[in-house]
């Protein structure tokens, strides 16, 4: 079989303009980005702000694994199987970062004959907007220090500053910096951190920003620093948040791109949901809704962070809520949960199934808590017999969820079929949708009730450092405790501990720091050893990637 990229090579793609008009937007609406690829400007927003929504499907998955669950696969998969019976659909995805890109992935845009295209501008820089996040960020950032520099007088403490530059790559050498260092004229010297950009509240206020208006409100109102009496410091009292908004004016537009069968897709925002709350731009999922029948989306990772952030997060933000929800799954990666060592997942193991099973029953059992309709996607591969595919079926019945086959990265739409017709019966379901916690807990209360009805811990354990950034919190502005809160944790368990596979039970779940995002509004949750800046595997993608004097990429995948 031809690899991703060379699928994506050889797939004949319409001009953007001709997708763009299927969808209704104007050539004045419309902002190409070479051949290919387009922003959407704002005036279509604005007039189809009376249509009404489409139908929403989230797409979530077990813990991930090693051997894939193929969760971006199975979106766009599905996002052409809808077209395939007659739908009208449309995708809504992240954008892939860079940094995984050269870290530990060799793509993010799906892959066989279910991918985003062009696979190697989403992959790569696609139209910028990583890199104005990271420009805004850090625009803040120096100006933070110039503050200081010309006089500071403001009196910002130079020991307590919140705000972190951010680089979209992995860097372990980044996380601790001391900046400043040199002559009087190259500034005042502190010690400083980097953070990834997908981590950074610039990238999650771009994701949940509504307008420029709405943007350039939450870039003021970002907690950057505390003056050496105390008194909070925001990015608006540096003057920032002006210069910052103009740096991401056009990042805010959504980009528009199609998939291998020529199916529209949004893709905008990045964030990851282990380390952020991983979801595409409010922008880009509220116009999907508005251009189809049907808007697909994906949340980062497991559901129990991308899913829970989404519904958490993303949905009390944007006022909407999805009509189902798919969550994807593989024999192989059960198998794995129950146990097996990756080289030998190709053969039956109906034990190592019913023992590993349990993750995909968390899963369902957590999703129905929200009170949305659950269809269970297995993403089929040749290895599985019909032994293990009966005995998952068999637990989704069991658990009140639907099920269907997929085999999306082989045969594209037409492999996605019978879940496209379980999805549009399930979104035809009574829906009872309700977020896990209310406004007014608090902080610690919602720290709790998420670990606990989620991640299945029997209790939290709060460093005192936690302990003392919640009271700060709080004496900054009580109503950040009405925040929701965004738990940065392990993707690979459900518990705060990678290694713990399958359902764990009987452990704490341990938080080392809390921390405001004022202007994304929610509360930042650090656990276990999670880092906001990940470093680069043994063997990076990067080692594979390569170009010749053509200008062909290879490696990517």
């Amino acid at each position: 079989m031809l690899t991703d990229i060379e699928i994506a090579q050889n797939t004949k793609m319409k001009p953007i303009s001709e997708i763009a008009s299927a969808l209704g937007v104007t050539d004045e609406e419309l902002i190409p980005y070479g051949r290919y690829k387009a922003k959407i400007d704002d005036g279509f927003e604005k007039r189809m702000a009376d249509k009404p929504d489409g139908k929403l499907i989230l797409v979530t998955a077990i813990n991930p694994t090693p051997a894939g669950e193929g969760k971006t696969t199975t979106t766009i998969g599905l996002g052409q199987a809808m077209a395939k019976i007659g739908k009208s659909a449309i995708i809504a995805l992240r954008e892939p970062s860079l940094g995984p890109v050269f870290g530990v992935k060799g793509g993010a845009a799906g892959g066989g004959y279910s991918q985003v295209l062009p696979m190697e501008d989403i992959n790569l820089h696609f139209t910028g907007d990583f890199h104005a996040i990271t420009s805004a960020n850090n625009l803040l950032s120096a100006m933070i220090d110039n503050h200081i520099q010309q006089g500071n007088v403001l009196g910002i403490d130079q020991r307590r500053i919140l705000f972190q530059r951010v680089l979209d790559m992995n860097d372990r050498a980044l996380r601790n910096v001391v900046i400043g260092l040199g002559a009087k004229a190259d500034g005042v010297p502190r010690q400083d951190k980097f953070s990834i950009t997908v981590a950074s509240e610039v990238m999650a206020i771009l994701c949940l920003a509504s307008s420029i208006k709405d943007l350039k409100e939450r870039l003021g109102n970002i907690l950057v620093a505390y003056t050496y009496s105390g008194e909070p410091v925001y990015a608006k009292d540096v003057g920032a948040h002006g210069a910052m908004a103009a740096l991401l004016k056009d990042a805010l537009k959504p980009n528009l791109v199609q998939t291998t069968e020529n199916t529209p897709a949004i893709i905008h925002g990045g964030p990851f949901a282990n380390i952020a709350h991983g979801c595409n731009s409010v922008r880009a999922t509220k116009l999907a809704l508005k251009l189809a029948d049907y808007a697909i989306t994906e949340a980062g990772f497991g559901a129990d962070l991308g899913a829970e952030k989404f519904l958490d997060i993303k949905c009390r933000a944007a006022n909407i809520a999805p009509s189902c929800v798919v969550l994807v799954a593989t024999v192989r990666a059960l198998k794995y949960n129950g146990g097996v060592a990756k080289a030998d997942l190709k053969e039956e193991n109906l034990e190592a199934l019913a023992k590993g099973a349990c993750n995909l029953e968390a899963h369902i059992d957590n999703l129905a808590k929200f009170g949305i309709p659950v269809v269970v996607a297995i993403n089929r591969f040749a290895t599985d017999t019909s032994r293990e595919l009966e005995f998952i079926e068999q637990i989704c019945r069991e658990r009140g969820a639907s099920f269907a086959l997929s085999d999306v990265f082989a045969n594209g739409g037409d492999g996605g079929v019978e879940l496209a017709n379980e999805v549009v019966k399930a979104c035809e379901k009574p829906s009872s949708f309700k977020y896990l916690y209310p406004d007014e807990m608090s902080i610690k209360e919602k720290i709790e009730t998420v670990a606990r009805e989620i991640y299945g811990a029997d209790s939290v354990k709060f460093d005192d450092k936690a302990l003392k950034n919640i009271d700060s919190i709080m004496k900054v502005n009580p109503e950040f405790g009405k925040f929701p809160i965004c738990v940065a944790k392990t993707q690979y368990s459900l518990s705060d501990n990678p290694k713990l596979l399958g359902r764990p039970t009987g452990f704490d779940l341990t938080v080392r720091e809390v921390k405001v995002s004022a202007g994304a509004g929610f509360i930042v949750v650090l656990t276990g050893e999670i880092m906001t800046m990940p470093g680069l595997p043994k063997e990076p993608a990067a080692l594979k990637i390569d170009v010749d004097e053509n200008g062909n990429i290879t490696g990517l995948f």
